[in-house]
């Protein structure tokens, strides 16, 4: 009898254990399958899709966006994609018209649509002084209030892809705006007293952040390529004019020319990485390095 009782048990667990799978692979397949070009993106539509989408990143960690080509398993991977979020990088202008011809059903959002686009920072100062470069910066999801719209383009892309689902996203949308606007008083509290300060960056990544801020982002990069000693020379000057004791470098490219400079100006190297997957932490924490280095 007890025997008989064991396997009875052993039945009924087995059966529950099955069905909990069938569920969670009921659940999995129901998921949105979204892509996204970076880290940063990833984070903005888990806050508004959380469960109910799975997203994957197209350009990996660490990989310079500018030359990154896709893996043969994230363009194969495309074809089970219901949207794919792009935000205007180079990686984009290469690459999406051919992500886009992968999956033809797969709907194609820019999130960085309305946005009002600043120059890439190029005032270079001695033998470019005064010259900017055309090209659009493409940065715009380092400053809070423009993560709000790109958000909102998450959003009503989520909704058309999974209408079922719209009160959940529209309320997650809504409580990561929240949460936008936290960080962004957060950060502009903390540079009150910074107005109009200028740093230096080896790639010009953080002109968005910079204006949000009141802060001025002076380029080492110049058109795209390390700056010439003549030209080096001239910025170290700038620099020193100028009392610019911060000097940015990101791990997409080489920190000797940012640190050489931080030596120069008697100055600091603050590693800051335009890409970090945890969005609103990485800000935050940029912008004490950036308060402490004041000081």
């Amino acid at each position: 009898m007890a025997q008989t009782f064991s396997i009875k048990q052993a039945l009924v667990r087995v059966a529950v254990l099955f069905s909990l799978l069938i569920t969670a692979h009921a659940a999995e397949a129901a998921q949105v399958k979204a892509f996204v070009s970076i880290p940063p993106q990833k984070y903005f539509v888990e806050k508004i899709g959380a469960n109910l989408v799975d997203v994957a990143v197209m350009v990996a960690p660490g990989s310079d966006p500018h030359s990154y080509e896709p893996k043969p398993r994230q363009m194969s991977g495309l074809a089970e994609a219901a949207v794919y979020f792009a935000v205007g990088i180079d990686f984009e202008k290469a690459w999406l018209s051919k992500i886009a011809a992968t999956n033809p059903r797969m709907r194609i959002v820019r999130t960085d649509a309305g946005i009002a686009k600043i120059a890439i920072a190029g005032r270079h100062h001695g033998h470019a002084q005064g010259r900017e470069t055309d090209a659009p910066d493409p940065h715009v999801w380092l400053a809070p209030h423009l993560v709000k719209v790109q958000a909102q383009h998450i959003t009503d892309a989520l909704v058309t892809v999974d209408p079922d689902n719209r009160v959940r996203y529209e309320q997650n949308c809504a409580a990561f705006l929240h949460e936008i606007e936290a960080l962004h008083t957060e950060l502009a509290a903390l540079f009150t007293a910074s107005q109009g300060t200028r740093f230096m960056v080896f790639h010009p990544s953080w002109g968005y952040f910079a204006q949000a801020y009141g802060l001025e982002q002076v380029p080492i990069e110049i058109e795209g390529k390390d700056p010439k000693p003549a030209q080096l020379k001239d910025l170290i000057q700038h620099a020193k004019m100028r009392g610019i004791q911060v000097v940015f470098a990101q791990p997409q490219f080489s920190a000797k020319i940012a640190e050489m400079v931080a030596r120069e100006v008697g100055g600091q190297v603050i590693h800051a990485d335009p890409l970090a997957a945890n969005w609103a932490e990485n800000l935050r924490e940029v912008a004490r390095r950036f308060k402490a280095a004041l000081r």
